[in-house]
This record gives C-alpha cells, structure tokens and sequence, in this order.
C-alpha cells in the first residue's frame, strides 16, 4: 500500500503545475487513486458511478463526484475539489448532504493531493464534522496507509472500518491531549498527578512548585523512553557493525563520531522506517557535521546533526535544489519535532 501511495505522491509532485482544474485533478490523481491505491475499477459503472445522484429533499439536482460500489450498494462516496483548494468546512459541509442521502458509511473528501475520510462514528447516517483519518501525499505515513488497506475493495468490511474509524477518531483526539499536557502540562493535569504523591494542603505555592516538578518529570519520562528505545532498537555488536561499515569514520583523519552523533542517526531512522526500508537510511560522518543520506547516496541529504558546538542543530533538507533549514536541537529528543520534515525528504527522490 505504501508503495502504491508513494508512487501518486510522486506524480502530484512532479505533474502539479498540470493540475489546473478540478477535471484535472479528478483525471491525473482522484482516479487513480481509486483504481490503482483502492482497487476499485473506475471504467466498470458497477464499481463506480461518476456524478452520482444525491438528491436532498430541498435540492434536486445534487450529484457527488462518485460513488463506490461494493456488491451492488453505495459504500464510499467521495467530493473532488480543484488541486491548490483548502478542503474547507464549506466543502465538507456539501459532502455532509451528500453522505444523508445515500446509503455510504465513509465519505471522502479531496483535493488530489490531501484525502479527508469521514463515517458516521456520533450518529448513523449523519457524517461526522471532524475526519477520522487523513492521507497527505506530500507527507506520507506507514500508520495511514494501513488504515487506507481497509478500504479496498479486496478488503471492504464496513463494521471493521465503521469500528476502525470509531478508535481513531478518538485515539487521535486522545493523543492530542497527550501531547498538548506533555509540552504545557494544564492545571487540572498537574493537580491531579499532584494528589498522587502529596497528601499536604495545596497552596499556590505547593502547586507552583509541583507545576515546575511536573514537567522535569514529564521531560525526564520522555528521555528515559527514548534511551530505552535506543538501547532495544541496536546491541553492542550491532553498534560496532554500525561505526564500522556505515559511518565514514577514518582513523587519523581528525573526525570523531560522538555517541549522540549515533544516538542522534538513531533517531533519524527511527522517523524515516515510516517511509522507507530501515536499511535505505545511512550516514556519513565529517569534521563539520553527521550527514544522513538515502541510499548512501551524496545526492540525496536527508539531514545533517551539527553537533560539534554548545548549541547543537539540525539541518533538514526542504526542496529539490537541497537547500536547508536549520533548526536548533537541545535536547536528542528535539528530533522528533520534525518527523514530518524529516519524512517529506523522501519525496524529492522519489
């Protein structure tokens, strides 16, 4: 699935400035997204209806884009917008009165580029106002594309993806809290971790002091998960292979591959297994900075740790031409913020 979803990822890359109409995006991307990632063949009118009627009991005249067939019943209907357009509430909006008047459970909303899935998790037969999942081609993920798989028509289950789309709506949300308390933990969060382990009065100055505890605490959980991770993910020998065959570590020649160098590249794969094969992402080490590359190849930067001064950076390749943005690192864990730049490098190779 993956593959598939990259191979369209680079066709919108390469093929954007031809999308100039919503024809066109229909044509150049909708379309194969529906045949070649979903399976569903688009020149079989039992698979799938262009311009489907959806009338509303105050509209007639209402058609959706199209509809997808499976054994004979609306399953999936999916709203096409012109390629460089926001999906906005406005577009969803007219999905919504589309999706409560036809028999589907999963709606679709796209720009060619972005593919926003909607059910009806809240109410049966009413969409849902928020997405359950989100495909972006300039930002692909390994957790979305198995969750697009259910939706082929090979795999179709509408309980399973009904259910499926019941977690992730609420898994997302619940994530999102998550994270917001782990960078700005709020003050019902930091009292309730507070009640945990002190039995005292809670003065402003008690919950003060215990806010300032709490996000120690939080960012030290984070560290320790993080090493952890690290030393599961690689065993001495493992290590020593690694200094060895993969880093270009000359003896003599005045460059010292640092452990947070490594620790640092570690990270690195870590993001990039979401995209491609662990062993495409390799590193090259200088006087001047840790380079990561994609197929060992100078041609393709992924990112480079410059680790070498008080202030530690990462550079992180942005564009085709291989220019840079530098971002400051003060912590290992810092890496993570820019997963999704780091993720994105691979589309200018491929």
């Amino acid at each position: 699935m993956l593959e598939k979803l990259q191979a369209l990822a680079k066709k919108s890359k390469e093929q954007a400035a031809h999308f100039i109409s919503e024809d066109a995006t229909k044509q150049g991307l909708v379309l194969p997204f529906i045949q070649q990632v979903l399976g569903y063949n688009v020149f079989d009118v039992g698979e799938v209806i262009p311009e489907y009627t959806a009338d509303t009991h105050l509209k007639k005249g209402e058609k959706v884009d199209y509809a997808l067939l499976v054994n004979g019943a609306v399953q999936i209907i999916i709203e096409c917008k012109p390629y460089n357009d926001d999906l906005s509430l406005k577009h969803a909006a007219q999905l919504f009165r589309y999706f409560t008047n036809t028999t589907a459970r999963v709606a679709i909303l796209t720009n060619g580029k972005t593919y926003k899935f909607y059910s009806d998790v809240d109410a049966k037969n009413k969409m849902d106002e928020e997405p359950f999942l989100t495909l972006q081609l300039d930002n692909l993920d390994n957790h979305v594309a198995r969750e697009i798989a259910k939706l082929t028509k090979e795999s179709f289950d509408i309980d399973s993806i009904v259910n499926a789309a019941s977690d992730l709506k609420y898994l997302n949300k619940i994530k999102d809290i998550i994270e917001v308390q782990f960078v700005d933990p709020d003050p019902k969060f930091c009292d309730f971790l507070t009640s945990q382990v002190y039995a005292g009065q809670k003065t402003q100055k008690v919950k003060e002091q215990f806010e300032q505890i709490i996000r120690k605490a939080l960012k030290r959980f984070l560290n320790d998960k993080l090493n952890d991770r690290l030393q599961s993910a690689i065993t001495p020998d493992q290590e020593a292979e690694l200094v060895a065959s993969e880093i270009d570590d000359v003896v003599g020649d005045g460059i010292v591959t640092t452990e947070d160098e490594l620790k640092g590249f570690m990270i690195v794969q870590a993001i990039m297994a979401e995209v491609v094969d662990l062993e495409r992402v390799s590193a090259r080490d200088t006087k001047s900075y840790f380079g990561v590359l994609l197929d060992d190849n100078n041609r393709k930067p992924i990112c480079r740790l410059r680790f070498n001064t008080v202030q530690k950076y990462i550079s992180i390749t942005v564009n085709e031409d291989k220019e840079e943005v530098r971002q400051p690192i003060d912590r290992l864990e810092d890496i993570y913020k820019y997963s999704n730049l780091l993720r994105k490098t691979v589309t200018f190779y491929e």
